[in-house]
């Protein structure tokens, strides 16, 4: 199994939480010297994997399949949130920013992994989105996510979504769907929100749970999210 962007915050207590239900759990991260050590606390193994570059992510796949000859889970967790300025200093230069890591980094972390996923035997792969990618949470004033601002982050998590429901569909061999993780408590939300642990529930539900046969759905801990 691979998680990216797995030295910190969500991304690491999915690995932790992977490597506890007994799973042989890569840790990938782009800071080698963070990632190693990551890996090392919670028992699980460092890819250096920086989702931006196709030389890394190729060089990741390479990796994991010379070590396993496949990947019965991807979860697609690596993510900025970009600027955070005055809607009227937000640039394109940002947004290509956001979407590089956020969306483009999926899709090229899907590409790579693609044929080590169709050798396992059920393969699943779960993409990390957000509430703030729901157009009905959205239009709904009485949510969080109605009142938040992140108009780039929120973008790429819609993107996210979109992306999820397709490739669930060009893919049926694949269980493909996305979690939300809510409001958790990491450095990505200055600390407010629920713990780590009740924030990974609805990925390790969709990787190894009672949502693991399950695809093109969106998810928080409470179930399905209205897209």
């Amino acid at each position: 199994m691979l998680v990216t962007g797995a030295n910190q915050g969500i991304g690491l207590e999915t690995a932790r939480r992977l490597v506890e239900a007994g799973c042989l759990v890569y840790v990938g991260a782009r800071n080698a010297e963070r990632g190693t050590a990551a890996a090392a606390e919670i028992g699980a193994r460092f890819v250096l994997l920086e989702v931006t570059s196709d030389v890394s992510v190729a060089a990741a796949a390479a990796q994991i399949g010379a070590e396993t000859g496949h990947l019965d889970i991807l979860v697609n967790n690596a993510g900025i949130t970009g600027p955070q300025d005055d809607v009227h200093d937000l640039t394109g230069a940002g947004m290509e920013q956001v979407l590089a890591t956020n969306v483009v980094g999926y899709v090229r972390v899907i590409h790579a992994f693609l044929p080590l996923l169709e050798r396992a035997s059920a393969p699943r792969i779960v993409n990390v989105t957000s509430g703030l990618g729901s157009q009905a949470r959205f239009h709904d004033l009485s949510t969080i996510e109605s009142r938040a601002g992140s108009p780039f982050y929120a973008a790429s998590k819609a993107a996210i979504n979109m992306l999820t429901v397709r490739y669930a569909r060009l893919l049926p061999g694949i269980r493909i769907n996305a979690a939300d993780p809510g409001l958790t408590a990491t450095a990505f939300t200055g600390g407010m929100g629920h713990s780590v642990t009740d924030g990974t529930d609805a990925i390790i539900r969709f990787a190894i749970g009672e949502d693991r046969d399950l695809t093109g759905h969106y998810r928080d801990r409470d179930g399905d999210v209205a897209w």
